[in-house]
């Protein structure tokens, strides 16, 4: 929705022949600019001028480039990671297609742009003095109410698979914490050397971090990995960690990467980056230091204090894997890390109405007749031709995506429920009981620049 307030008011721009652009991230709208003074400010006016009267007129267009443009608020890996620790919810949407930009109501779209794009939800940041005849014609508001932290859904350690294109470690830590983004560091370096540099089996170590509350968050670090060697990067990440929650990095390594710290913020090209760190601040509530108070307190960080911090973000540790890939992982006492989800379900209700797959199917695959969809007065189970069994119940439910014939159900906790007759016959009660559980704002047509699939 937010990307698509974007996409509206670019769209209502001449061509310009400077640089310009606007992006969406999971916390930030960031509309930007690079040219003459004079340039800036008639970016910046018609931008404004476009925010305070949405032009939603151009929707059906807009909503069309987002479906090709096919952008995400965040890595793959990253919002599976956030999904599972938030739910489907807040931040744990950031990997989830939701109804498409096609079937957002208008009256959602302008609402989005009155609680949000409005000049006290705004911070400006210029490399220069303030251009002659700069105006900001937004219209008043007030600043939403960023004091509370999103709930975490899941507080422990586990793995799971999910559809990312290269395993993941995520971290509920405080993320003002020097130890913890100094381990973080340690632990991408450690995996680019053994990883890409001596095994030959990655190319790109990244970092990311989501804000979800005041000085709370997750850091994450992602892989992506050769083809068939999902499972060794996958557990080759997990060894690092347990190894560096456990021994701590070396003084060389600490000092390595507080002077790689010291070289990317005392940077002349930086001053763009640090002006965004500061406008992210005021916008989302936490404090912000300057390079000087950086740099000193990373000095005065201990390995000690790295391995004390980065072991206790362990304690939150989630493993994502890709599908079909089940890693060896253990924690640091030697016990197995559990794998997280539905993995553990395996029963379903003897007091439900139970539908099963069509007889051809059944017929034809074993695969199909171990699948199951039960209907209860409560919710949805369903054991899937996997094995797994998944369960919504319905007051749990966040959607409900609309096929002629056939619903998707989508459960707070990440399980998502097919009541498809492709998939189960004689689907009429449960399509029922389906629509009259959930209210009718959860419910959406599929988008139609979507497949079924």
């Amino acid at each position: 929705m937010t990307h698509l307030v974007e996409h509206l008011a670019m769209g209502t721009l001449p061509r310009l022949h400077h640089e310009h652009n606007a992006q969406v991230d999971l916390e930030l709208t960031q509309f930007t600019a690079t040219g003459r003074p004079d340039q800036i400010v008639a970016y910046l006016d018609r931008v404004c001028r476009a925010l305070a009267d949405l032009p939603v007129d151009r929707a059906d267009r807009e909503s069309g480039v987002l479906a090709a443009e096919d952008g995400c608020a965040a890595h793959p890996t990253t919002g599976a990671l956030l999904s599972h620790r938030y739910g489907v919810q807040g931040l744990g949407l950031a990997p989830w297609n939701g109804p498409g930009p096609d079937r957002i109501p208008l009256d959602a779209v302008r609402d989005c742009a009155a609680r949000f794009f409005h000049a006290g939800n705004a911070v400006l940041t210029l490399t220069g003095p303030p251009p002659p005849g700069l105006r900001l014609p937004l219209p008043d508001g007030e600043r939403p109410d960023r004091g509370s932290a999103q709930p975490v859904r899941v507080a422990g350690s586990s793995w799971q698979e999910d559809a990312v294109p290269g395993p993941g470690l995520g971290l509920h830590c405080d993320l003002a914490d020097q130890g913890v983004q100094l381990a973080m560091a340690v632990l991408q370096e450690r995996l680019r050397t053994v990883a890409r540099h001596q095994r030959g089996l990655s190319y790109d170590v990244s970092c990311d971090r989501a804000l979800s509350g005041p000085g709370r968050g997750d850091r994450v670090i992602h892989l992506d990995a050769r083809d068939g060697e999902e499972r060794q990067v996958a557990e080759l990440l997990w060894q690092q960690a347990v190894l560096l929650a456990a021994e701590g990095p070396s003084a060389q390594e600490v000092a390595e990467e507080v002077e790689a710290a010291r070289e990317l913020f005392l940077d002349p090209r930086a001053v763009e980056v640090e002006l965004e760190f500061a406008a992210n601040a005021e916008l989302l509530g936490w404090t912000y230091r300057n390079v000087a108070d950086r740099l000193d307190l990373l000095d005065k960080v201990t390995p000690e204090q790295v391995r004390e911090a980065f072991a206790g973000a362990m304690d939150s540790a989630l493993l994502a894997v890709p599908a079909g890939t089940r890693p060896a992982v253990r924690r640091a006492d030697g016990t197995e890390l559990p794998e997280g989800g539905c993995a553990g379900n395996t029963e379903l209700p003897r007091d439900g109405r139970t539908f099963r797959a069509p007889l051809r199917d059944r017929l034809t695959g074993a695969a199909a007749r171990r699948a199951r969809l039960v209907l209860t007065e409560e919710g949805l189970w369903a054991r899937m031709p996997s094995g797994v069994v998944h369960h919504i119940p319905f007051a749990d439910v966040v959607g409900v995506e609309m096929h002629t014939p056939g619903r998707v159900v989508f459960g707070r906790d990440n399980c998502v429920i097919p009541v498809m007759p492709e998939l189960f016959a004689g689907i009429g009660p449960a399509l029922r009981a389906v629509d009259e559980a959930v209210p009718a704002e959860l419910r959406y047509p599929a988008s139609a620049f979507t497949s079924a699939d």
